[in-house]
């Protein structure tokens, strides 16, 4: 049982997130560009995991696009090309055995309720995804906001870059990036940053140690 109902969650997120949205969708198209793309194939098969209204997925070149939240608002906000999975998560997936090249998820594994929640959705991303497929997660590093990350009504499971690593070995993932400190918190509530200040930054990865605040890790889904 997750946390918060669909009426909640329209509610929070209308509130925190509608009033940026096109800045967000150019920020996004900033982070793909200058530092995605690199491990999402164009021909691929994406899943955006928590895709809220849709800014990563809606701008992400690939082959085949899907989307999944609980937010019963998002499909409003994606484009023609992406399928919609309107569901928890961490019940079982609508979607083949090996059969997705990347599942991206950015701020959203703190959403769910506990850790056994989160290592069964770890475990439904294992199972969809191809021998050599990517798991690529971003979020809050418990380590750099202890403080700020209960900032966020809907925040509940804190996490490290360490503990979600040691997650993904255990579920027969090699790390390919394992990073402490990518990008700053949030783009909630903030001055708007100009767009090349952003791409600055991301070609500058000694300022990440003092300005990220969120995690990133790649996993591949080993062979065999």
């Amino acid at each position: 049982m997750l946390p918060h109902d669909q009426t909640d969650l329209s509610r929070i997120y209308a509130q925190r997130f509608e009033a940026n949205l096109e800045y967000r969708k150019s920020v996004w198209r900033v982070l793909i560009d200058g530092y995605f793309a690199r491990w999402i194939p164009r021909a691929g098969t994406v899943l955006d995991l928590g895709c809220g209204y849709g800014e990563f997925i809606n701008t992400v070149r690939a082959g085949q696009k899907f989307a999944m939240d609980l937010n019963p608002d998002a499909p409003k906000y994606l484009a023609a090309d992406v399928t919609f999975l309107h569901q928890d998560c961490s019940q079982d997936w609508p979607l083949p055995a090996n059969s997705l090249d990347v599942v991206f998820t950015s701020n959203f594994f703190e959403h769910l309720p506990d850790k056994p929640a989160l290592a069964r959705t770890l475990d439904q991303i294992q199972r969809a995804l191809k021998p050599d497929g990517r798991l690529i997660a971003m979020g809050p590093n418990i380590k750099c906001v202890p403080g700020a990350y209960w900032d966020f009504w809907d925040h509940y499971l804190p996490l490290t870059e360490l503990s979600l690593n040691e997650a993904l070995k255990n579920r027969g993932f090699a790390i390919e990036k394992c990073l402490e400190r990518f990008l700053p918190y949030t783009m909630a509530g903030k001055k708007p940053a100009p767009l090349a200040l952003i791409k600055l930054y991301l070609n500058m990865p000694f300022v990440w140690k003092f300005l990220g605040k969120q995690f990133l890790v790649i996993g591949k889904k080993s062979v065999g």
